[in-house]
């Protein structure tokens, strides 16, 4: 399993074209420990952290990236979260009396959207979103990026839930930006032979082998220029700290009232299951603005 949990980016030095390929099995699987989820939603999940970890290794500042799926259907949405520096967690909320649950993403999610949230440590927020109307998650991405960056762009998720140990990956092909101008497959003839070369991958082939074996049967008659692969980890960003900024805002009275009723203001993190509470003496602290998590450094 030593070639899992890594980002692996590459060029084509005759082409004007980058690719990613992903390996997730550890990162992946504790998110799925978080809630007992259904297949469906576990596959879903799975594609959404391999898109997350590939969009992530296009971003050209410190941030992180949303990718979020939602909808008016059983499930409400999906989301995963992925820094700059392949950290990531992701959940997902669903009407669980509904036993059944369709495998196919426009009955899945009806009217539904795909949600990319691009949050940069320094500077404004950025936020896309682009109607889930394809049969896959693969072609909505593609559509997106068409949509909001002009960019061919090729788009190759798997996953394997059957098994004691759950795997997704995902391929990730796109042209290089050379101009504003709306780049026109027609004259990316390039691109179009690469993409057809992606296509042939097999789940067990990205699933199963390592990332120069992958490449290698891919695109063999290719000059591809590989760079060293980057982690990937479950990390959930939540903190004591991070809760007593979410109570601030709850008026102090209310807050003092659910302490003597139930002992402690309680907060659940949605993604780890992570609980913090809250006494009389924090709420005070909070609200006067002195508040300070054990063990910070003062």
């Amino acid at each position: 399993m030593s070639h899992f949990d890594q980002l692996h980016r590459y060029i084509f030095n005759k082409a004007n074209v980058r690719g990613e390929l992903v390996q997730l099995h550890n990162s992946y699987q504790a998110i799925l420990d978080s809630q007992d989820y259904p297949k469906v939603i576990q596959q879903l999940l799975g594609e959404l952290m391999a898109a997350t970890s590939l969009l992530t290794a296009t971003l050209k500042f410190e941030g992180d990236i949303a990718v979020q799926v939602q909808s008016e259907g059983a499930l409400k949405y999906a989301v995963v979260n992925g820094t700059h520096d392949q950290k990531m967690r992701g959940v997902a909320k669903w009407d669980q009396a509904i036993r059944e649950l369709s495998s196919d993403l426009t009955q899945l999610l009806p009217k539904g959207v795909l949600v990319i949230t691009i949050t940069p440590v320094e500077g404004e927020r950025y936020q896309g979103m682009v109607a889930l109307e394809k049969p896959t998650l693969s072609e909505c991405l593609e559509g997106y990026f068409s949509q909001s960056e002009q960019l061919p762009t090729k788009v190759v998720l798997k996953t394997e839930v059957d098994t004691l140990q759950p795997k997704a990956g995902g391929l990730f092909l796109q042209v290089l930006p050379t101009s504003s101008e709306v780049s026109d497959l027609s004259t990316r003839p390039e691109f179009t032979h690469l993409c057809t070369l992606t296509e042939t991958i097999k789940a067990e082939e990205l699933l199963d082998l390592p990332a120069t074996e992958v490449l290698h049967r891919l695109y063999h008659q290719e000059e591809i220029e590989l760079y060293s692969p980057q982690p990937i980890v479950f990390k959930c960003t939540c903190s004591k700290e991070r809760s007593a900024l979410a109570i601030a805002n709850v008026d102090k009275q209310e807050l003092l009232n659910i302490i003597a009723e139930d002992g402690a203001v309680r907060l659940n993190c949605q993604y780890c299951h992570q609980e913090y509470a809250f006494d009389a003496i924090d709420v005070e602290s909070i609200h006067s603005g002195a508040y300070a998590q054990p063990g910070a450094a003062q």
